[in-house]
């Protein structure tokens, strides 16, 4: 039985933030949720990670549509979800997000060789609006000079 693979991407985040530590970590979820994960219907693109009072992580604002074969027992699209790291990661990254202002942001959602749904999340420090900028122009240049190398080839 062949399995499609599911890889849903948070393509915002290289041009958002500069990425620094990445983790995997497994996500707490229930039926409904993984069968619409299963069914690619997630989305990461405006979430972030955070901690509460008694220092787990959580990712908050992911969206997972509700399955549409659920009954009254269905998920919530919006609601928090807790992520699952060894202690010494979470006491690592407690300790990066509290002291030097980063944040926690997911790259990627996918579901792993086991069947297990997993999430690629990693310490990332907020771009300025001039950064951004700077890629901007890198990517352009970059595009330009394979334009440019493309017509010389032929």
């Amino acid at each position: 039985m062949m399995l499609k693979k599911i890889n849903i991407q948070n393509k915002r985040a290289k041009f958002e933030y500069n990425l620094l530590d990445k983790y995997v970590a497994g996500i707490v979820l229930t039926g409904s949720e993984i069968k619409s994960i299963r069914g690619s219907k997630a989305s990461i693109s405006n979430s972030f990670c955070e901690f509460n009072n008694e220092n787990e992580l959580f990712i908050i604002n992911m969206s997972i549509e509700e399955y549409n074969h659920g009954s009254n027992y269905n998920h919530k699209p919006k609601q928090s979800r807790k992520l699952l790291l060894n202690k010494n990661e979470l006491k690592k990254l407690f300790k990066e997000v509290n002291n030097s202002g980063l944040t926690i942001i997911p790259l990627k959602l996918f579901i792993n060789e086991n069947g297990y749904a997993k999430i690629q999340i990693c310490l990332a420090k907020g771009k300025k609006l001039y950064d951004k900028r700077e890629a901007i122009k890198e990517r352009d240049n970059k595009r330009n000079i394979d334009r440019i190398k493309k017509t010389f080839n032929k």
